[in-house]
């Protein structure tokens, strides 16, 4: 890249030379580089670590052993589950991590730095010490660096909560973790890498806010609770069969296995994992970024949605459509030279200055004594001019304050279409500081236009249609993000309000309800009203691309950057839209939905075997028989009714709207499926006792009527057929039936005599009625709750 005329003008020469090839190379080999010490994403070593290394498959890998010493290895077979389940798991994961890596290339942050007399752009892992380096309004300030030229504003509110901007001058120091507000400098990177300020302290500032995951609460409740019971009842149930009923050391161990292995939900963990994996390279294929894995579940839960005008509902390409002049002493030519000498003073870097610097093409290069960058705080930015006067450009309302009124009516003619204007003007006294009095001359209203995004329409009916409320929150005047708003379709774009009149938390605590546009608004506000709609207990999630909306993104339950926003934005946002467009939304939500509800039905089966293996382990602690099940045989049950099934609902597409109470459904859903299991095995036992059934027939018996079961849960769980699901049922069957008549005997599962096949087949019989007599008392008893909630 050529010099700039902002490179000319530096007189430093060490600043225009910057390093050379040589000096970089040098420091990258000493490690003296911008090295990240949080990475986006997990290493291929710490996935196999999190997969391999887990409590479960400990416990399934010394119930193995204790299977191998005995020499019973058939039994040892779920193992090739347990290992398969691993394997999958890693596969997916770094599947998963292969397309992260991608897409944050593609995202990454970069930084523009001087090197042999050039200003180039690197990523900024790539910046080494004593790179000068320029930043510009909307950076993140990513290595500890010194202000050799320039004046800058500097947020950094993510290091010390203080939300007030702070102007660093020449010899001031620039703290890694805060950003650019406003202005531009040139800086010297004095701390690189874990030497930074922002790397000292990740685990307070830059760690991400402790994700909010309904799901991953519940399965680890579950968890916990099975790990608390699993082993003390394993060694009860172990003890008993070996000393009380004297069953001798192998079949004791072979019992007690099969109980133990029963409770394990092998698969549920996994099959989350894999599922929010599989939804990161489905989202990275539609130009999605998942920076952190469950905000997917997260945004799939929203019923509230806050985003900015700019860059979200329009394209954020801003053109100068009109000037009107409002003083007769000024013409186009002077206005031109005047805007023309304010853009090219000024340094800042955003579309509604690119486009005055596209339309205002005249640099006069004027000398200036003093600048005033914009900033988002006070809406206006300007330059006091040697010889020439000070001139303002910004919101007129926030130029004039009490006289905005004489112009209010102009304003609004062209805010009513969508425009957004500015107030050209002159202030007679220099620019001493960003305070300013009456003393103001109006020159000209300069009118820009932001077009709407195409299809923008199609996505806000989307979320209209699944209940999902719409707020904008711009710092534009509001008039005009009504109309844009009411032109992209949102609803109740009608209903808006000028932030600036909203001085309280009271204040906005009573807008958030009744408007839906809110103008005007500072950073700071942005924040309450994210604050504010979570405190009435919506799940909300907010969209950004600017450095006015990082303590916003910050702070709502799932946060969404556009990957042509500001570093700042990209660096606090859970999801970064690649292409910047906030029609991807739907398919994010859609995504999640399919994830949470698909998981949903997938944990109800696991739970199923989860609850019948406790119970019955609890019961045959009582009862003077030995536990029914051999390891094998669940292999084969949990194989064909649970593992396959589950992977496939865990696939399907599914957008239904996501029910609250994630483990209360998972329970409610597999309760009935579970209890019925438990009631046939007791009754079989009880049968068994009376008539003098060998204990083998018992758990064959035992074993088809529970693989019959849940094939009979299977279905019910399927309901609504389509033809995969059918294929899927019928497949199962077929195959667990065949199994049972021609490999029985491999699965311990042995021939019945007529006896006990007319109390198989009278069982086979009533299971689906009693598990339809279960499952309308859970949901009596349900009803029943849910009255005396509402009573209360």
């Amino acid at each position: 890249m050529k010099l700039n005329e902002n490179i000319n003008n530096i007189q430093n020469q060490d600043i225009l030379q910057g390093l050379s090839k040589e000096e970089v190379d040098n420091r990258t080999k000493e490690g003296n580089y911008n090295k990240a010490v949080d990475s986006v994403s997990k290493t291929i070593k710490e996935i196999v670590i999190d997969n391999v290394f887990t409590f479960f498959n400990l416990l399934n890998l010394v119930l193995a052993t204790l299977i191998i010493l005995v020499k019973s290895y058939e039994n040892a077979l779920f193992m090739g589950i347990v290992i398969s389940n691993t394997v999958i798991g890693i596969i997916q994961e770094i599947r998963a991590k292969k397309t992260i890596d991608k897409l944050s290339l593609v995202s990454a942050s970069k930084a523009k730095v001087i090197r042999e007399s050039k200003e180039v752009e690197v990523n900024t892992e790539d910046i080494v010490l004593d790179d000068i380096i320029k930043f510009s309004s909307g950076d993140e300030i990513s290595v500890d660096s010194i202000v050799l030229q320039g004046n800058v504003e500097v947020n950094e509110s993510l290091l010390t909560g203080e939300v007030d901007e702070i102007l660093k001058v020449e010899g001031d120091t620039l703290l890694s973790g805060s950003f650019i507000v406003s202005g531009t400098c040139y800086a010297k990177a004095d701390k690189v890498g874990e030497n930074s300020y922002a790397s000292r302290i990740t685990k307070e500032v830059k760690k991400r806010k402790k994700v909010n995951s309904e799901i991953m609460k519940s399965l680890d409740k579950i968890i916990k609770y099975i790990a608390i019971v699993i082993v003390p009842i394993g060694l009860i149930l172990f003890l008993k069969q070996m000393y009380l009923l004297d069953y001798g050391l192998k079949r004791s161990i072979v019992s007690t296995v099969a109980a133990v292995i029963g409770m394990i939900p092998e698969g549920l963990y996994l099959l989350t994992s894999i599922s929010l994996a599989v939804s990161v390279i489905r989202l990275g294929k539609r130009k999605v970024l998942v920076q952190e894995l469950h905000c997917i579940e997260t945004l799939a839960r929203v019923d509230m949605i806050c985003l900015d005008k700019t860059g979200t509902i329009t394209e954020g390409k801003m053109d100068v459509r009109e000037v009107i002049v409002l003083d007769e002493k000024y013409n186009d030519e002077n206005i031109n030279t005047i805007v023309g000498a304010i853009t090219h003073t000024l340094d800042d870097e955003n579309s509604t200055f690119n486009s005055l610097r596209r339309y205002f093409k005249e640099n006069p290069n004027w000398e200036y004594k003093n600048k005033v960058p914009f900033s988002s705080e006070r809406k206006w930015s300007g330059v006091s001019f040697k010889e020439k006067g000070s001139f303002i450009i910004g919101a007129p309302e926030f130029v004039l304050n009490e006289e905005y009124i004489s112009i209010k009516d102009k304003v609004e003619k062209y805010s009513s279409k969508g425009y957004r204007v500015l107030l050209l003007s002159k202030y007679n006294k220099d620019l001493t500081n960003d305070k300013l009095d009456k003393d103001i001359e109006k020159i000209a209203l300069i009118i820009i236009e932001d077009k709407i995004r195409d299809n923008v329409e199609k996505t806000f009916e989307f979320f209209e249609n699944q209940g999902v409320e719409i707020k904008v929150i711009s710092g534009d005047n509001p008039v005009t993000v009504s109309k844009i708003a009411k032109n992209a379709g949102i609803k109740n774009a009608d209903k808006y309000i000028d932030a600036s009149t909203l001085n309280t938390k009271e204040d906005i605590n009573r807008a958030v309800d009744k408007y839906t546009i809110f103008g005007r608004v500072k950073p700071e506000q942005k924040r309450e009203i994210i604050k504010s709609l979570k405190d009435k207990g919506h799940t909300v999630a907010m969209t950004g691309d600017g450095v006015n909306d990082v303590l916003a993104l910050k702070d709502s339950d799932c946060s969404i950057a556009m990957a042509s926003g500001s570093d700042a934005a990209r660096r606090t946002a859970q999801l970064v839209l690649t292409d910047s467009n906030f029609k991807s939304m739907p398919n994010v939500v859609k995504e999640g939905r399919r994830v949470i509800n698909n998981i949903e039905k997938s944990a109800s089966l696991f739970l199923v075997k989860t609850i019948y293996s406790f119970l019955l382990s609890v019961l045959f602690l009582i009862i003077m028989k030995p536990y029914p099940f051999v390891p094998i045989q669940l292999t084969l049950i949990s194989a064909l009714t649970i593992g396959i099934p589950s992977f496939f609902f865990a696939l399907e597409s599914n957008n239904n709207k996501i029910k609250q109470g994630f483990l209360r459904n998972i329970i409610k859903r597999s309760l009935s499926g579970a209890l019925t299991i438990v009631i046939n095995i007791l009754c079989v036992a009880f049968i068994s006792y009376k008539i003098n059934i060998p204990h083998s027939q018992v758990s064959s018996i035992s074993a088809i009527l529970t693989g019959f079961t849940g094939l009979v849960i299977l279905y019910r769980v399927s309901i609504p057929f389509n033809n995969q699901r059918k294929i899927l049922f019928t497949f199962m069957t077929v195959v667990f039936f065949s199994i049972v008549i021609l490999f029985g005997d491999r699965f311990m599962i042995y021939k019945l005599n007529f006896v006990q096949t007319i109390i198989l087949a009278v069982f086979m019989i009533i299971t689906p009625i009693t598990i339809k007599i279960i499952s309308s008392i859970v949901d009596k008893i349900k009803i029943l709750n849910r009255e005396h909630e509402n009573q209360i």
